[in-house]
């Protein structure tokens, strides 16, 4: 009888730890991100901080993609399946390419039940670079735009002042020319232009121009500020000493000490940071504008958005979301990765990041360039990353010298209408 009693007992406990276990995690949530150099840490991160707060919710990462591109890819081959994640982070670039196939749950419900959205941190501007048409795709997660990076050491040895860093790209190349002929394997700039047209939208936008006709039924970018753009590149090409690197050997060259400038995106700071070490002395400045005045900016990074259509899961999921891109986020993607804020209570609240910045100036630069920031535009139809693609390869050509600046631009706009859906 006593072993029976203790038997029971026993399984009594165990099923009332069973019960409060199932309890505090009774809402299992499927989350998927990008780019694990980049997100692997910070998103442990706020995952463990979310569930302490929140332990009826429970948070399961499938597999990361690479790249913005592949997670796209992957969304879309599980779409509607059991396998879809409830949540997942999406290029700025690519949420057009979600809501075209209302793949995305539209946040504008759950925002107007917000009391003051903006008093969480959430401004109009901030909550646009995740907004396609009427559409409240996302909440602006990590944002970035193209900074330089340059190596102190290199630009002191051929006269520069590194307190006073280039600020146009005619310094740039002047400074590129000087350092490439130190010779001993040293280049002059790396302009990171391959992967996407982020880069040569970035001179396109920073001219004042833009990619397609506000009522996007002709390329815009075929014009002066596309010829521009085209131009600085084949300068860098032949007067700044640009070699033909591939992402990964200029990340490299770079990071060795072998480079004097690299334009990319401030997420790449803090692994930047960790990779340079001690090797030379590095510094971060603004992006050139090529018209300083009507110049903006392309808003890279990526948006977390809700998959889930379960009215249980969407509830949880808006808790997710809002904490992710809320102050206690914001303040772990920045100086985890160089991301500038997306929430404007952690840009300003010194419990978050309002004493990070002085402390930490190679972060300045990113911050610095916030009021340019616009939404990296997507070309419309189901060739949106068809035509990136094609810019891309125009780019590779130009680079190789194998197509001169006029030629890369006719041959971009060819195969822009091409991609584009038909009128």
């Amino acid at each position: 009888m006593t072993t029976i009693k203790t038997f029971a007992a026993a399984l009594g406990a165990t099923l009332g730890l069973l019960g409060a276990s199932y309890a505090q995690a009774q809402t299992v949530l499927k989350v998927h991100y990008p780019m694990p150099g980049f997100f692997k840490d910070v998103m442990a991160d706020i995952s463990q901080a979310f569930m302490r707060e929140n332990p009826d919710v429970s948070i399961e990462f499938v597999a990361p993609s690479p790249t913005y591109e592949d997670g796209l890819q992957l969304l879309l081959r599980q779409a509607n399946s059991a396998n879809q994640p409830d949540i997942s982070f999406v290029g700025f670039n690519r949420l057009r390419v979600i809501d075209e196939r209302d793949l995305a749950v539209d946040l504008t419900p759950l925002i107007a039940e917000e009391p003051d959205i903006a008093a969480e941190g959430f401004s109009p501007q901030l909550l646009d670079l995740a907004k396609v048409g009427d559409h409240q795709l996302g909440l602006a997660f990590a944002a970035s735009t193209p900074i330089m990076y340059y190596n102190a050491d290199l630009l002191r040895e051929v006269g520069g002042d590194p307190e006073n860093p280039p600020d146009t790209w005619d310094e740039v190349i002047e400074y590129g020319g000087r350092i490439a002929a130190l010779g001993n394997g040293v280049q002059g700039i790396d302009f990171r232009w391959q992967g996407d047209d982020w880069m040569f939208m970035a001179l396109v936008l920073g001219d004042g121009g833009r990619m397609m006709s506000e009522d996007e039924q002709s390329v815009a970018f075929a014009g002066p500020e596309g010829e521009a753009a085209l131009e600085l590149i084949e300068r860098m090409r032949r007067e700044g000493g640009m070699p033909v690197f591939t992402k990964a050997a200029g990340e490299q060259a770079f990071v060795s000490g072998k480079v004097g400038f690299a334009f990319q995106t401030t997420g790449a700071l803090r692994n930047t940071i960790n990779n340079v070490g001690d090797k030379f002395e590095l510094r971060t400045a603004p992006l050139p504008l090529l018209d300083a005045e009507r110049g903006k900016l392309p808003t890279g990074g990526n948006a977390i958005v809700m998959l889930t259509r379960d009215p249980a899961k969407q509830q949880a999921a808006w808790r997710l979301m809002k904490f992710a891109a809320g102050p206690y986020g914001a303040a772990t993607v920045v100086p985890g990765t160089g991301y500038v804020p997306t929430n404007t209570l952690a840009a300003q609240s010194p419990d978050y990041l309002g004493n990070f910045y002085p402390a930490n100036p190679l972060f300045q630069a990113g911050l610095d360039q916030m009021g340019a920031m616009v939404p990296w535009y997507a070309f419309p139809g189901a060739n949106g990353v068809r035509i990136s693609q094609a810019i891309v390869d125009r780019l590779a050509a130009l680079v190789e010298l194998r197509a001169t600046p006029a030629d890369t631009l006719d041959g971009m706009r060819t195969d822009v209408e091409r991609l584009l859906p038909r009128r």
